[in-house]
């Protein structure tokens, strides 16, 4: 049995997760750096229109994967924040 807390588990997963949600959202500042705001075309411009079209489809790809990291890291953080202030009032109570 390894000798890590509850505490030092919840705390590598949220950094594992964290991590992952932060290059993630890299990731995807990276992508909407090309993407413009408002297109004025002529027929002539079918590929810049093609290219904004495949930014928003990767977009909207990688939405739920964000999302769902971005409300695991919260989960995780409430989470530590919960066992730590458990692992706090039992050290507490117990204390001479």
């Amino acid at each position: 049995m390894s000798g890590l807390s509850p505490l030092t588990w919840l705390l590598f997963a949220w950094g594992a997760v964290t991590t992952a949600f932060v290059i993630l959202m890299i990731y995807r500042s990276l992508i909407t750096m090309r993407e413009d705001d408002q297109l004025f075309l002529d027929s002539t411009q079918k590929a810049a229109a093609a290219e904004q079209t495949e930014i928003q489809h990767k977009l909207s790809r990688l939405s739920p994967y964000t999302k769902g990291l971005g409300w695991a890291s919260a989960c995780l953080a409430v989470g530590v924040v919960g066992v730590w202030i458990y692992q706090a009032m039992t050290r507490f109570n117990t204390a001479p």
